[in-house]
């Protein structure tokens, strides 16, 4: 349950391969992913290095350089669903690397 428990939020940059890069201060857990992103300076950088970023839904409209997968892709075409899976593949070892340091 993670309700009423202390939460924060981090943001983390890895490497393709999941190698963490950087590590954001903590914020309350309440704030929402792409608004840390922003407070923390993310989605400006990667716009004016030109730095694309595969992130989650939640970072949707963060940016021209930011990729998030198609929302209800079950109802778009295949071509939309393969999209998702290629996503989810090239995020992967990131997300194992913060599972790693969550755990």
């Amino acid at each position: 349950m993670k309700h009423r428990r202390h939460g924060m939020n981090v943001q983390v940059i890895t490497r393709p391969d999941g190698t963490p890069l950087w590590f954001s201060r903590a914020t309350p857990g309440r704030t929402h992913d792409l608004t840390a992103a922003r407070a923390h300076g993310i989605v400006q950088a990667c716009l004016t290095r030109q730095t694309l970023v595969l992130e989650d839904r939640a970072y949707q409209g963060a940016g021209a350089t930011v990729r998030t997968p198609y929302k209800n892709h079950r109802e778009h075409p295949e071509h939309y669903q393969q999209f998702n899976r290629d996503h989810a593949r090239l995020r992967a070892p990131g997300e194992r690397a913060f599972a790693q340091l969550k755990s």
